[in-house]
C-alpha cells in the first residue's frame, strides 16, 4: 500500500527538533513532525501546588492550538471561557508523560510548566508535544544545574511517544491527518529510554482491534519511539 505521503509503512515523517527558539523561558525547542509543528516553552517557578509533599518537585504541562492551527480557524479557549475537553485531556497526558521522567526530590520544592502550543496541526500533535517537552524540560533542568540551583540532574529516563493505527487493514506509524481521519484503530504510545511503556491510549473507530494487533501496533511504536529518541538526543547535545 503506498501512503499518502510516499513513506513505508513504518516510516517515521520527517522529523526535527530545534532547541532554545525563545530567549525568556528556561528551557524550549520547536519540534515538526511532518506538517504538525509544536512550539514548548519549559517555564520554572519556586513553588509548588498545595497538594504536592514537602520537600518535593512536580511537572505540568498545558497544551492548546492556535486558531489557525488547523484547516479552518477554531475558536481560542479563553473565547469559550474554558478549556476544551480535548485540551483537558492531552495536557494531562503531557503532564503524566514528563513527570515519569523526573525525580521529584532531586528537583525540589519548584514547578517546571511545560506550554505545549500547536502552530499548525497535521496529525500526532499530542505525540510531538511529549516529545518536543521533554526536550524543552531537560534544557530548563540543565539550567538550574548550570546555576548552581540543583548539584545534579534529576531526570531518571528521557520519554518520548508516537502513534501508529490501522488503515484499510495496514498497519502504519506517526500518521499525518488524512491516515488518522481514515483509521479504523487508532494508537498513542508514549515509552522510556528503557522501552517501558508509560501510557497507551488506543481506540477503535471504524472496527474493534485484537490483542495481537495491539501488540503489533505497540511493537511498531516502539520502533518508531527509538529513532525518536535519538533525535531528542541529538537535540539535548548527547
Amino acid at each position: 500500500m503506498t501512503r499518502i505521503d510516499g513513506r513505508a509503512l513504518d516510516e517515521l515523517r520527517p522529523i526535527e527538533i530545534i532547541p532554545n527558539i525563545n530567549k525568556f523561558a528556561e528551557g524550549s525547542c520547536l519540534i515538526r513532525c511532518g506538517n504538525t509543528h509544536v512550539l514548548c516553552t519549559a517555564s520554572v517557578e519556586e513553588r509548588t501546588p498545595p497538594h504536592v509533599g514537602e520537600g518535593e518537585g512536580w511537572v505540568t504541562a498545558e497544551y492548546s492550538m492556535l486558531p489557525r492551527a488547523n484547516r479552518e480557524r477554531s475558536k481560542r479557549d479563553i473565547a469559550k471561557l474554558k478549556l476544551s475537553p480535548r485540551s483537558a485531556e492531552i495536557q494531562r497526558l503531557i503532564g503524566r508523560a514528563l513527570r515519569a521522567a523526573v525525580d521529584m526530590k532531586a528537583l525540589g520544592e519548584r514547578t517546571i510548566t511545560v506550554d505545549c502550543d500547536v502552530l499548525q496541526g497535521d496529525g500526532g500533535t499530542r505525540t510531538a508535544s511529549v516529545t518536543g517537552g521533554f526536550v524543552a524540560m531537560s534544557y530548563a533542568l540543565h539550567k538550574l544545574v548550570e546555576d548552581g540551583v540543583l548539584a545534579s540532574m534529576p531526570l531518571k529516563t528521557c520519554v518520548a511517544a508516537i502513534s501508529a493505527g490501522i488503515v484499510d487493514n495496514e498497519l502504519m506509524l506517526d500518521l499525518c491527518y488524512e491516515e488518522d481521519s481514515a483509521a479504523m484503530v487508532d494508537l498513542n504510545c508514549v515509552m522510556t529510554g528503557e522501552g517501558e511503556l508509560i501510557e497507551l491510549q488506543g481506540t477503535g473507530e471504524g472496527r474493534g482491534f485484537t490483542i495481537d494487533e495491539q501488540r503489533r501496533l505497540v511493537d511498531l511504536c516502539a520502533k518508531g519511539i527509538k529513532e525518536v529518541q535519538e533525535i531528542q538526543k541529538a537535540a539535548l547535545g548527547g
